[in-house]
């Protein structure tokens, strides 16, 4: 997996080109609640947008939960790459899959 990992830090909306193509870069993050004891796993090209929309009641599955708390996300180069990377983080659990990474 090429996707490179920051400990607890909002990200910006970087974007780049390839093949003449405008490129987003996309992050896979986790979060946590106290409130419930549990994480959550999801990705998006805008961190920072989607932190808030979780913690403002945006969402419905997440919205139990707030305040949620972000644990760590990872740096993916495209869609693609961070859609595997959730889907691994999410099948083999995600706080199994943090405390073996």
């Amino acid at each position: 997996m090429a996707c490179s990992r920051k400990a607890g830090q909002a990200g910006s909306v970087p974007r780049r080109w390839r093949d003449g193509r405008r490129v987003m870069k996309y992050f896979v993050y986790i979060l946590f609640s106290e409130k419930l004891g549990t994480y959550y796993a999801g990705l998006t090209n805008n961190l920072e947008k989607r932190l808030a929309t979780h913690n403002n009641g945006g969402k419905k599955y997440t919205t139990k939960g707030i305040p949620w708390k972000l644990v760590t996300t990872y740096n993916c180069k495209d869609r693609s790459e961070a859609v595997r990377l959730e889907q691994k983080i999410k099948k083999r659990g995600i706080k199994r899959y943090l405390e073996e990474n």
